[in-house]
């Protein structure tokens, strides 16, 4: 009986104690943030003049993006004039619907948003990138919801060697800590190089890209049955996106999703 009763008035002290440390830290935590505030101000990622807040932009260089917003385009993501209530598609999707199920992307591929992008993926500069997460996990959050596995559009190993970094794997890597979601860098691989896709055609692109990807072998109990979600920076013809989403897809993978941070205004038409 004594025991008990000095344990039950020994746990509101420990709770207290846990309660107060938590506190203390959270205390640091903003000490230490406002230090960094004050030797590494938070600069607009767009203009680099100063705001509030570190990994956004101000409210000049936000109204520069244009952001894809509801009613869109089921299969392809690109927004439409008329709501009907429930899921619709666009002319371009019913003419020639892609290989993967769905598409989604932030934004249009132009001005600000695509100035952001090529710094990101040619510059080194990663400064956008927790914005690109955070914004990828909105206009995705349905994609993501539905996701069992995040995989990256993989590079070239030549352009990886060159380049450093996958931009694709960072992104999913972003967008997959926001939504707890896993990621595996390693389910899709390019089997062969190809020229840059800039210039060509739709159909020209199609054969750059035919046969290019492919599950490793090793990889296939992780994608047979799955829900995948593939993950890139820009939607240009839907032609790579289909070309990886044909290899998950033959792999066994339930279904393929697609989310990029930009779409080229050209898929709007």
């Amino acid at each position: 009986m004594s025991n008990s009763i000095t344990v039950a008035h020994e746990e509101p002290d420990e709770a207290s104690g846990r309660s107060g440390f938590r506190a203390r830290l959270r205390s640091l935590d903003r000490l230490r943030r406002a230090a960094l505030d004050v030797l590494l101000p938070p600069l607009c990622l767009g203009c680099q003049t100063r705001i509030m807040d570190h990994d956004a932009l101000c409210p000049a260089c936000w109204r520069q993006i244009a952001f894809i917003r509801p009613p869109l385009c089921d299969r392809l993501g690109v927004p439409l004039s008329v709501d009907t209530g429930g899921p619709m598609l666009s002319a371009a999707a019913i003419a020639d619907p892609p290989d993967y199920d769905r598409a989604r992307a932030v934004a249009r591929f132009d001005g600000l948003m695509r100035v952001l992008i090529h710094g990101f993926k040619f510059h080194d500069s990663h400064n956008a990138r927790r914005l690109f997460g955070r914004w990828m996990a909105v206009a995705g959050e349905d994609l993501l919801a539905d996701a069992d596995v995040l995989v990256p559009v993989p590079l070239a190993r030549w352009r990886l060697l060159s380049r450093r970094f996958n931009q694709a794997q960072l992104l999913a890597a972003e967008a997959g800590r926001r939504a707890g979601k896993p990621v595996n860098p390693f389910a899709l691989i390019r089997s062969r190089s190809t020229g840059h896709q800039v210039g060509l055609t739709r159909a020209q692109r199609l054969r750059n890209v035919a046969g290019v990807f492919r599950v490793p072998s090793n990889e296939l109990p992780n994608i047979s049955g799955k829900a995948i979600l593939l993950v890139d920076d820009v939607i240009t013809s839907g032609a790579t996106a289909s070309a990886a989403a044909m290899a998950l897809k033959r792999a066994g993978a339930r279904r393929v999703d697609v989310l990029t941070l930009a779409i080229v205004s050209e898929r709007y038409s």
